[in-house]
């Protein structure tokens, strides 16, 4: 599965995207703790005090906030693609 990285965590990651290989019932939460074993400064950015998806981080699954689906327990896919936000800010 390819997850895709976007803005200033690229420069934890050191890429743009990381290829996982999606294991039966994998989900949102599993996917971003291998993540996070591998770039451990992500873990900040990405979970809160509680292990919680962090407000200001932004999951999507082929386009969907999981958010509105059901949080770090949605089920990926094998085919799916994961991209990750950061906070944004800025403008006039």
């Amino acid at each position: 599965m390819e997850v895709r990285i976007y803005a200033t965590l690229r420069d934890i990651v050191g890429d743009k995207s990381i290829h996982i290989n999606g294991a039966p019932e994998m989900t949102v939460g599993r996917m971003l703790k291998e993540i996070v074993a591998v770039h451990p400064g992500l873990r900040s950015e990405v979970f809160d005090e509680e292990g919680s998806l962090n407000r200001s981080i932004h999951v999507f699954v082929n386009g969907r906030d999981v958010r509105y689906l059901n949080g770090l327990d949605t089920t990926l896919a094998p085919d799916d693609v994961v991209r990750i936000f950061p906070p944004v800010g800025g403008g006039r």
